[in-house]
């Protein structure tokens, strides 16, 4: 289980195997391959936790993850809050608890993702239906900030917003009638940054 005030900030990119290029010749190190991730967003049926800005999600990738978030802030343009997360064995009876808790699935997210290390910093390459990203995550800015320099990176461009918000962005845009973020929905849907009001970093 790990419990600890996560730091990060994330990036809308134009051309993601050049990035991934550029971060292997970085140093970069390859610890977890291409994986689909199948995210739960659970809440109660008022809200609960959304209106309290605390995040309840359970995901699916190389094993089955829970995590809960809080007390999300911006600070010198890095997005830091409280995460808790720990692994269980079973997706399925994970999800029956919470269930039988009187939380349920209000949203349905995808995403392919590659994580990487430089030292002591995490960078995930993130594919999802509305466009590419990598999030840069460490125990400090000035971490984050040198390595999203290393990269080439236009910190001007960072994005404060989780997936989901810029999901609702886009619903705002497009018009969409549907509720889940995941391919299926968008293989017939290309989106601009302009969609996700906002700018591509590596350009």
């Amino acid at each position: 289980m790990m419990a600890y005030t996560e730091r990060e900030i994330k990036f809308y990119i134009a051309d993601l195997p050049t990035l991934a290029d550029r971060l292997r010749i970085c140093g970069g190190e390859l610890v977890r391959p291409r994986t689909l991730e199948r995210n739960l967003r659970m809440d109660t049926p008022d809200h609960d936790l959304q209106q309290a800005d605390r995040l309840l999600r359970l995901r699916k990738d190389d094993q089955a993850r829970v995590t809960f978030k809080a007390n999300a802030r911006v600070e010198g343009g890095v997005v830091a809050r409280t995460e808790i997360e720990f692994t269980v064995d079973d997706f399925e009876v994970a999800r029956k608890l919470f269930e039988a808790l009187g939380y349920q699935v209000m949203v349905v997210y995808e995403k392919y993702r590659r994580v990487f290390r430089i030292g002591d910093v995490t960078v995930t390459l993130d594919e999802l239906p509305f466009g590419d990203f990598i999030e840069i995550e460490a125990a400090n800015n000035d971490l984050i900030e040198g390595v999203a320099q290393m990269l080439g990176l236009d910190w001007s461009k960072g994005i404060s917003m989780n997936y989901l918000s810029l999901f609702e962005v886009a619903k705002q845009h497009a018009g969409f009638s549907f509720n889940d973020l995941v391919f299926d929905n968008f293989q017939d849907i290309v989106l601009t940054p302009a969609d996700l009001e906002v700018e591509p970093a590596d350009k």
